[in-house]
Parts: structure tokens; sequence; C-alpha cells
């Protein structure tokens, strides 16, 4: 069994400022989505989603896959999104499933000034204040944190 240990007083400053500061970031950026493009930080995330993907385009599970999403969140997303005119629901499975979900016009143009309007806020909220010293930094303890989380599959592995 492995040895628990606490965190020194150091330690635990570090995590609340990491934990505060990340949690302020999100909040403004997700804020910024929403006044300056109408739009939910989980529905940019769909929007970029098919986007990115070959002809604007994906199956459904290929989609939820692709956002670690549960289906039945994918679903509720989509039938809001497809309400609002930025997403079209695809035929395509046995019996004429509709088992694609696809970019409409609508939803292209809302995603294509949202990706200007988003970097621009990520920029002047994140990267303007960074040394290249402190992103390369930033950067290679993020792979390691992913790479050390994934293949030891969490937390309690």
């Amino acid at each position: 069994m492995t040895e628990t240990r606490d965190l020194e007083p150091e330690e635990w400053e570090l995590w609340s400022a990491w934990t505060r500061a990340q949690r302020l970031l999100t909040q403004e950026l997700d804020r910024a989505l929403q006044r300056d493009f109408g739009i939910s930080k989980a529905e940019f995330s769909v929007l970029m989603t098919l986007w990115s993907a070959a002809g604007r385009e994906l199956r459904v599970g290929e989609f939820s896959e692709s956002l670690g999403w549960e289906k039945s969140r994918v679903s509720h997303q989509l039938t809001r999104m497809e309400k609002r005119g930025f997403v079209a629901r695809t035929d395509g499975g046995a019996y004429g499933r509709r088992t694609g979900i696809k970019l409409t016009a609508e939803g292209r143009s809302v995603v294509q000034s949202a990706i200007t309007g988003h970097a621009d806020n990520i920029r002047r909220l994140f990267f303007d204040t960074l040394t290249s010293q402190q992103a390369d930094a930033i950067r290679t303890w993020s792979e390691q944190t992913i790479e050390r989380i994934e293949s030891h599959g969490g937390v309690s592995a």
C-alpha cells in the first residue's frame, strides 16, 4: 500500500492559487463566449468538433467519443442546438435512423466568429502574460500530467 502524505503549507497555497486561477480563467472565457457570441462553452465545443471534422459532419457515436461525453449528454445538447439552427441531424443508419450530425450554415457562421473572438480572449487572458519559459514549463507539465493520468487510469489506479 502506498503511504499517504499531507501537503506542506506552501504546496496547499500553490494548489489553491492554481485551481483559483484555472476557475477564474475558465469562467471569464465562458462568460465572453456567451456575451460576445450567444453560445455556451458546451455549444462552442460541439461547433468546434464539427468544424474540425472532415466534411463538417460526424456520426453521433464518433462525436460522443471525440468530446468524451456520455451519449445522453450529447443527445440533449444536439437537440438544443438543432432547435437553434446550429446543427442538423443526418440519416445514414438502418431504417433511416438519424445517426449523424452536421454543421448548418448558421452553425458555420457562429463558429467562424467565435473562433477568432475566443482566440483573442485566450491570448489576452492567458498567453500575453506568459514568458516563453513559463509557456514551455506549463506545456511540459501538462503533457506529463496527461500521460501519467491516462496511462495509469486515473487516481484510483
